[in-house]
């Protein structure tokens, strides 16, 4: 039986994490950070207005932790979108400040909790919008400042923009000392990379590894290329030929995914080629000539038909047009109001309307540490439930005790807690590679933050705040129905398994869009990755948060193999194949429909009514989608 990779180490102990800080330190994002959260809260200290610096300081703080690695068009809405909810978040929480304390503050708040986890369903970037809703609204209705609601938005605001600013003009005033490709060119240099490793890798035991590398790789650029674009945005040349050559790539995948059905190895002269034209994306250079292989297979008329289409395209010539892999809104809205986005908001309003009800009853007026703190730990994309929680304590242990012992060595004053803010701030980049040290360097930064607002406490409280929540976030967790490890593994494999019976479907039917085809293809990829990152979290969690989960893993496995018949069939069909029989088309999309379901209700698919294995029509791939279908329903646990 076939198991996923073992999840990383950072993933399933919190004292196991060295590999993860390894690696390049990325001093662009260093010098960012140093010069975000620092200059904007000194100038508020140095103008007498140190609630103004401050607020600006917790928006610089918060684009930070969202600059992650993109390109230049999508950083922009990657850090402000989030910017713009965490702005109205801080608007409702100053408006609800006003309702009173007491368990009307909770009550007020659970209901902002269900949209912060509606929205987070939707995709990353929307994760963050919720998260920072969720939490400045906390903080907007717990701390008092001498500033107006609208005010503290649009200093919030400030912060934000000033960390956009910073990273569109630094590259220019600090050029590089090489010529380095944009962002959107590596994204699709490093899909003809996959695709180059995913030829080298046919007919050997890392086929399979290397396609989910190449699904990976596409993900990225096509999030680069057509995801989280501003209104209005009309791509350039530059652009245009890009998502051209990525449409290349879709053709050449293809033929490379029905090569690996065939399991025959790829000679290593034409396995260079997809380095060629990855080469040619990098430095604009001609690819120079491309190797074709001899079109005696259906595999090989594939790829010979797609290094003919990418020899015209880099040419000069337009693609064919291919849709992209993106969201519309519909997709979108979906998402927020189906079952993960139902259970997780359910999941986030119970855990904010708990621990700020808790920390209404415990001493100090500063209550809303322990409520922010649960909804980062809520989250599910940040790894395992138990070994987060580990991580966000221990993180908290290490923070409070540096800011609580340079509270109590250096004098008062509003100097040094400036200092703190600027030198954790240049830490955030490198932080972000393990969940404990982000909270060991973000707690001094934050304890800074709201020192300057006029909490002084120095910090040890918010060790007792932070173990609360841990203990909130972990009861929620044992809960059924609230988006735990099981909701978040059936809702992601239901939707693989429907983005599978949707690409067969297409497939199977006579004279259907070429470009169609290609998108339900990624989607399908798109979806089982998501599913096998679902599964890879759930099994390293702890009893009885469901390790048992792992059992799903060789199923996710099956649907990639269903995956990638279906695309040799459809390969073949288009070579003249016969079409298979309507009633066996019929009963394979009735089977994934079936498992669909049951996944979703969260049932063993045991009963699942199958066609025979000999029974599948001219179209010999076939065979290998009943085969998996057979083995899905062989090894979902009961």
């Amino acid at each position: 039986m076939r198991r996923l990779p073992t999840p990383p180490d950072w993933l399933t102990h919190p004292l196991r994490g060295v590999r993860a800080l390894r690696g390049p330190v990325p001093w662009a994002a260093v010098v960012r950070g140093a010069l975000g959260v620092g200059p904007v809260v000194a100038v508020g200290v140095a103008s007498g207005h140190t609630s103004f610096g401050m607020l600006a300081g917790l928006g610089a703080m918060f684009a930070h932790i969202n600059d992650r690695p993109a390109t230049r068009a999508t950083r922009a809405v990657r850090i402000g979108l989030p910017a713009l909810a965490g702005a109205v978040g801080l608007l409702t929480g100053a408006w609800l400040g006003t309702l009173g304390l007491g368990i009307w503050i909770a009550l007020a708040l659970a209901p902002v909790g269900l949209v912060s986890g509606a929205i987070s369903a939707i995709g990353p970037v929307c994760s963050s919008a919720g998260v920072q809703l969720m939490v400045l609204a906390v903080v907007g209705a717990g701390m008092p400042l001498p500033v107006s609601p609208p005010g503290r938005a649009g200093l919030l605001l400030i912060g934000a923009a000033w960390v956009i600013a910073m990273a569109a003009l630094l590259p220019r005033v600090i050029p590089a000392r090489q010529s380095a490709p944009s962002g959107e060119r590596e994204a699709v240099a490093a899909v003809y990379d996959a695709l180059a490793g995913l030829m080298t890798a046919v007919g050997s035991d890392g086929g399979q590894a290397a396609r989910r590398r190449l699904t990976a790789a596409y993900d990225a650029a096509y999030e680069a290329l057509y995801a989280h674009r501003l209104p209005l945005h009309r791509p350039d040349g530059e652009e245009r030929r890009l998502r051209d050559r990525l449409a290349v790539a879709g053709a050449l995948s293809e033929g490379v995914l029905t090569l690996l059905w065939e399991n025959e190895p790829v000679p290593d002269r034409i396995a260079r080629t997809p380095a060629q034209l990855a080469r040619s994306v990098r430095t604009g250079l001609p690819p120079g000539r491309l190797p074709a292989p001899v079109p005696d297979t259906a595999g090989n008329v594939a790829m010979h038909r797609a290094v003919l289409l990418a020899a015209r395209v880099f040419d000069g010539e337009p693609a064919p047009p291919v849709g992209a892999v993106v969201p519309g809104h519909r997709q979108r809205l979906r998402r927020a109001l189906g079952p993960a986005g139902r259970e997780y908001a359910a999941r986030v309003a119970l855990c904010v309307g708990v621990s700020t009800a808790l920390a209404q009853r415990l001493p100090g007026a500063h209550w809303y540490w322990l409520p922010a703190t649960a909804v980062f730990l809520v989250k599910p994309d940040m790894g395992p439930l138990v070994s987060r929680a580990l991580s966000r304590a221990l993180g908290t242990a290490v923070g409070v005790a540096v800011f609580g012992a340079l509270a109590t060595l250096l004098a008062p004053g509003a100097v040094w807690p400036v200092v703190v803010a600027a030198v954790c701030s240049a830490l955030i980049p490198v932080s972000v590679r393990h969940f404990a040290l982000q909270t060991a360097v973000l707690t001094p930064l934050l304890l800074a933050l709201v020192h300057l607002g006029g909490d002084t406490d120095p910090g040890f409280t918010r060790l007792t705040d932070t173990l609360l929540a841990c203990g909130v976030v972990l009861a929620a967790g044992a809960l059924p129905g609230l988006g735990g490890p099981r909701a978040q593994v059936s809702v992601r494999l239901s939707l693989a398994v429907r983005a599978t019976r949707d690409h067969l479907d297409r497939v199977l039917t006579a004279e259907a869009p070429y470009a169609t085809r290609l998108r339900l293809r990624r989607e399908a990829y798109r979806a089982l990755a998501d599913a096998r990152r679902a599964v890879e979290v759930a099994s390293a969690e702890h009893p009885p948060f469901g390790r048992d989960l792992a059992a799903w893993a060789p199923v996710v496995f099956a649907l990639e193999e269903i995956v990638d018949a279906a695309t040799a069939c459809g390969v073949r069909l288009d070579q003249g194949a016969p079409q298979p029989e309507p009633a066996l088309a019929a009963r394979l999309r009735a089977a994934l429909s079936d498992l669909a379901d049951a996944v979703a209700a969260r049932r063993p698919p045991t009963d699942l009514v199958l066609p025979a294995g000999a029974a599948v029509g001219d179209c010999a791939t076939l065979a290998d989608v009943t085969a998996g279908l057979h083995r899905v329903r062989d090894l979902a646990p009961g």
